[in-house]
């Protein structure tokens, strides 16, 4: 779940455009074929002229999917936010070791990834299929411009399998209705929560969300997560002056508040933590990811 800014779904023909509905219908675009889905419609790619927060993401992480517009308001942040790189691959660095710790110490295969955004390296299906190829990945986001680039999440192996559902976090149960055609819900699942939660309103109540889609997993079921809590004053002006902007604001929450996310869980070693510092594969040291990010892995008794 991104910004919704600069992309769409266009019907093939001759008919007015649309917008894509914020919530359904859902696609599957493994059926993608020269851009066009299954139902007749076709993914059009816009003129870009407003800064969207994937493609921003995508420059921070050092991508190529974006567009001067992103590359200048990302500037900007990194203006008020110095650390805005370093937490970005720092966030990007704990998927990877996770994930890896998911297939290889738990024996996770299957893995259901919300708020996917942007395909960059190592991408969650990669990273799980590396170590165990017969591993089942479905990804979801409800941002237009994930929609457009979903064929290159979905070049799996031979052996498992990857899917991609365009939804809401907040339908979880249609979420999870659709994932079903790829994942044995039977089964241990691992639920992939990077940087989507603070998107949600607390109105919109996203620890019910996580709740609803963990209480539809099976026991041995974990949650992975990762969130930027409120305690970097740079790191909050920088957000309020994206939202400003006319982003889709972040709501960043307390340590306290993000660990609520795993009420009920067995919090595996070392608990919710800077994700620089958990479970490192070289020793941390200082960055700014110490305070702008925590990462956990939860699993379902």
């Amino acid at each position: 779940m991104s910004a919704p800014f600069g992309g769409g779904i266009s019907p093939v023909g001759s008919l007015p455009e649309r917008a894509l509905p914020a919530s359904g219908p859902w696609y599957f675009p493994r059926d993608l074929q020269q851009g066009v889905l299954r139902n007749g419609t076709r993914v059009r790619r816009d003129r870009h002229i407003r800064a969207a927060s994937a493609r921003m993401w995508n420059y921070w992480l050092g991508g190529k999917d974006n567009y001067a517009v992103d590359r200048a308001a990302g500037d900007d942040f990194r203006a008020l936010f110095p650390g805005i790189d370093f937490a970005a691959r720092a966030g990007r660095s704990f998927l990877a070791r996770a994930v890896r710790h998911l297939v290889v110490e738990a024996g996770v295969r299957q893995f259901l990834d919300i708020g996917t955004g942007l395909p960059t390296a190592d991408n969650t299906h990669e990273i799980a299929q590396r170590h165990a190829p017969e591993c089942r990945i479905v990804y979801v986001d409800n941002d237009p411009l994930v929609l457009a680039h979903a064929r290159a999440l979905l070049t799996g192996t031979a052996e498992g399998a990857t899917d991609y559902i365009h939804a809401d976090i907040r339908d979880p149960e249609t979420i999870l209705a659709c994932a079903a055609d790829t994942l044995d819900l039977d089964r241990p699942v691992a639920l992939v929560l990077f940087g989507i939660l603070g998107l949600i309103p607390d109105e919109d109540d996203p620890w019910s969300l996580v709740h609803r889609l963990l209480g539809a997993l099976p026991p041995g079921s974990y949650l992975a997560l990762f969130d930027s809590p409120d305690t970097d004053p740079g790191l909050l002006a920088a957000r309020r002056k994206q939202a400003d902007a006319g982003a889709i604001p972040y709501h960043s929450r307390s340590p306290e508040q993000i660990a609520a996310y795993f009420r009920d869980l067995e919090l595996l070693e070392p608990g919710l933590v800077p994700c620089t510092r958990w479970r490192p594969d070289e020793p941390p040291v200082d960055s700014p990811a110490d305070l702008s990010t925590l990462g956990g892995i939860g699993r379902k008794p």
